[in-house]
């Protein structure tokens, strides 16, 4: 398909406001399948007309697909890449192989400056490898973070959790950082102004929990009044979907599993609901005449339309979907990417973790007199 939009176009696109924003998107790494890509592609283009993207994977599957698509004519351009990462596919052998992937080449685009956002619904962990390898860390980041979404009662419906996966460790020095990025994220991402971050804890007293989370708690309290967000202290699992905290600070193994566990139980309820008003005729009647209510609950708490992991801490943005993503899912990562991009975001991302909260020395050197109890 031919491309419509100049590589020159894409490096200014956010600068100018002019121009259209150009997402690069592996087609090939998502459970549905290519189809279900170009779908939320399709529905992305409709609602905006300021976005442009290019398409990664088996041109000659990919084509067929775009071309059935009059609003994506003129936007897309396909860009042919034979591999594929798979699920099952261990990171470390992706990156050992060489092979040029389409998860590869839709990371390529970003670092050489023809897009200006990734999406990838393909393998976390070797996106996040690639993306580490081609994109590299900002200065003063030792390990990058998944910031996620957690539906909840604030006012913008979710709060945001890192980190979601993207290393199973983290001590106060990385927890620190988590806070500072998780803090940027909301304010230049989602307009918190003000983000209440707090750091999650097996309880909110202050005699509990690790030695890293204690040392983790004293930096972050320490950062917080002039980078400009207020450190709540501790707070618990009950406090992810709660509206007493905007940003919830934790290692990647726990952020994991508390994902896991919200994904499933929201699941299993939703379909405990449904067995329930299915049960009887008197339980029939019950669920038509609460179906306002029932579609308004399913709206919020439908996970399609908040998906979007990203990853925080690279020269670049990264978008992580889903794997099993259907058309409104991919649509609401691709709106998320497209946001980010406009808002400038992995540049403010970049000036805030570049520099102290309070002078302008190196942030590592910072974090290090820190840690080791210097002044």
């Amino acid at each position: 398909m031919t491309d419509q939009t100049g590589s020159g176009n894409r490096r200014t696109a956010s600068a100018q406001g002019l121009q259209r924003i150009i997402i690069s998107v592996d087609a090939m790494g998502g459970d549905r399948g290519p189809a279900a890509i170009v779908a939320g592609l399709s529905k992305s283009a409709r609602k905006n007309k300021h976005i442009g993207f290019i398409l990664h994977g088996d041109k000659a599957v990919l084509d067929p697909l775009v071309e059935k698509r009059d609003e994506l004519r003129g936007i897309c351009e396909v860009r042919h890449a034979e591999d594929v990462v798979t699920m099952d596919d261990k990171p470390s052998q992706i990156l050992r192989t060489g092979k040029k992937t389409s998860m590869w080449s839709a990371i390529d685009c970003v670092k050489n400056g023809e897009a200006e956002v990734v999406v990838s619904c393909g393998n976390t962990g070797a996106l996040m490898a690639m993306s580490m390898l081609r994109l590299r860390k900002l200065p003063g980041v030792s390990r990058p973070a998944i910031a996620v979404f957690w539906p909840s009662r604030n006012p913008i419906g979710f709060n945001i959790m890192l980190d979601g996966g993207a290393d199973i460790r983290a001590d106060e020095v990385d927890l620190l950082q988590y806070a500072l990025m998780g803090a940027s994220y909301a304010r230049n991402g989602h307009g918190i102004q003000r983000p209440r971050v707090g750091l999650l804890n097996v309880g909110t007293e202050e005699h509990k929990g690790r030695a890293e989370i204690k040392a983790a708690a004293e930096l972050i309290a320490e950062a917080a009044p002039v980078a400009k967000f207020d450190y709540i202290g501790f707070v618990e699992g009950g406090d992810l979907l709660s509206d007493r905290v905007d940003v919830i600070v934790t290692d990647g193994f726990t952020g994991n599993v508390a994902l896991k566990t919200g994904e499933g139980t929201a699941k299993m309820v939703s379909e405990a609901l449904r067995e329930a008003f299915m049960a009887t005729p008197l339980s029939r009647i019950a669920a038509l005449i609460a179906t306002t209510s029932l579609n308004r609950l399913r709206k919020r708490m439908d996970p399609r339309r908040s998906n979007g992991g990203v990853f925080l801490g690279l020269n670049g943005t990264v978008v992580k979907s889903h794997g099993s993503a259907d058309a409104t899912s991919f649509s609401a990562a691709i709106k998320l990417a497209f946001d980010l991009a406009q808002s400038g975001f992995n540049e403010k991302l970049a000036a805030r973790v570049a520099y102290t909260p309070g002078d302008t020395q190196d942030a590592p050197a910072l974090i290090e007199n820190k840690a080791s109890g210097k002044k």
